[in-house]
């Protein structure tokens, strides 16, 4: 089946923004973090801010999932795009912790380049309106860009130091977020483009019921099992990973700059081989046998006796372990009736979002109570349960769309 041209326009368009924001968040995360770090701000505070901002994300997940539909995907869009930018502007220049953390609950500022929650639900849930037989490519692409254009972030964070070098004059601080009102009134624009063929067809849409009907028990069942792999996935944060990597190696920082934007390379190309792998043996089963012998590589890194073999340990890991989430979220698209998958997206990624950060938490505990290359067994065992309950509840559930 040829995808019509207003469609494939529209997905275009998708992708843009999503270049747009992940090149946006990848910058301002690096920006932000030196920034508060300069503040004078305790590290409760610092904390509160970036607590403040999952728990925005999955409140305003949660929301989209209940009244996206509702008042429309493509006015959400623009209106949560136009708020990311306002946002952009608060963190320029506030130096409040509270006046940041309320602006972080909107849910707009991402600690993450891939997924910004209720932006991403949103864009998940148009991104279904693609044929089955190209979603899944749609979805490795757009992974693939997130990931690239993040890691490019990033890198482009170090400008302003060099650009301070230069001319003394240019600002070194948090202003550097300005940024985020220019892109964001960008990706405006093309959310406004869209056409209406983003929007759920009317025969599928009724305002009157629930958001999610036929498919609400799946849909609780991928939400808890979710939940567990991003709990396991709050052990080893990258943070964490850098932390680890100089505690047990002394690996410095620019060199775990390199292995990380190496990562972000290798997650963008498994993306795009992910849908391959996807459509030609099934998303479910790329899904778990793509994940489980990246967790085994993750339990491996705390075994490795120095710092070369840990590395290459970790840099396969990354090769496979974000090669589930296109196929993962194409999943979803095709489990779900089309007028659920803004409810489905939402809810799925919200238990993501809520169960991390208690991963974190208890990953510092195990690193001091039980050994400094626990939080990497653990998690990995975990994961791979995971793996397995997915597999086993999920293998005979015939995937309508």
């Amino acid at each position: 089946m040829a995808v019509r041209p207003t469609v494939e326009a529209d997905l275009r368009r998708i992708l843009a923004v999503q270049a747009l924001r992940a090149f946006a968040y990848g910058f301002g995360i690096v920006v932000l973090g030196t920034a508060l770090s300069r503040s004078g701000l305790s590290d409760v505070a610092v904390t509160i801010v970036f607590t403040s901002m999952l728990a925005g994300m999955a409140i305003a997940s949660i929301g989209v999932g209940l009244v996206g539909d509702r008042v429309g995907r493509r006015r959400l869009y623009a209106g949560l795009l136009a708020l990311m930018g306002a946002v952009g502007i608060v963190f320029a220049f506030a130096g409040s912790v509270w006046v940041l953390s309320l602006a972080a609950l909107t849910g707009t500022m991402s600690t993450d380049a891939n997924e910004s929650g209720p932006i991403t639900s949103l864009e998940q849930a148009m991104i279904g309106q693609a044929p089955a037989q190209t979603r899944v490519r749609v979805f490795g692409r757009y992974n693939a860009i997130a990931y690239l254009a993040g890691a490019i972030g990033s890198l482009a964070a170090g400008g302003p130091a060099f650009l301070h070098r230069v001319w003394h004059g240019a600002p070194t601080d948090q202003r550097w977020l300005l940024a985020f009102p220019v892109l964001g009134l960008a990706c405006v624009a093309l959310a406004l483009s869209l056409s209406p063929d983003v929007e759920p067809d009317e025969a599928d849409a009724d305002t009157g019921a629930r958001p999610l009907g036929r498919s609400r028990g799946n849909v609780q069942r991928l939400s808890a099992l979710f939940a567990t792999d991003a709990f396991a996935g709050g052990f080893v944060v990258a943070s964490f990973i850098a932390f680890w990597f100089g505690r047990k190696f002394s690996a410095s920082q620019e060199l775990m700059s390199v292995v990380f934007f190496a990562g972000g390379l290798l997650q963008a190309g498994s993306s795009i081989v992910a849908a391959r792998v996807g459509a030609r043996i099934g998303l479910l089963n790329t899904m778990v046998f793509t994940h489980f012998p990246s967790n085994l590589l993750l339990m491996g890194v705390a075994f490795m006796p120095s710092l070369g073999p840990a590395v290459v340990m970790l840099l396969l890991r990354f090769a496979l372990s974000q090669m589930d989430v296109p196929t993962r979220q194409a999943y979803i698209a095709a489990l779900v009736d089309p007028r659920e998958r803004t409810a489905a997206a939402a809810f799925t990624n919200t238990s993501r979002y809520v169960a991390r950060p208690f991963g974190q938490l208890l990953g510092g505990v195990l690193m001091t109570n039980v050994a400094v290359g626990a939080p990497f067994v653990v998690a990995g065992g975990i994961k791979c349960g995971y793996d397995l309950v997915l597999w086993r509840f999920f293998k005979r559930v015939p995937l309508p769309g």
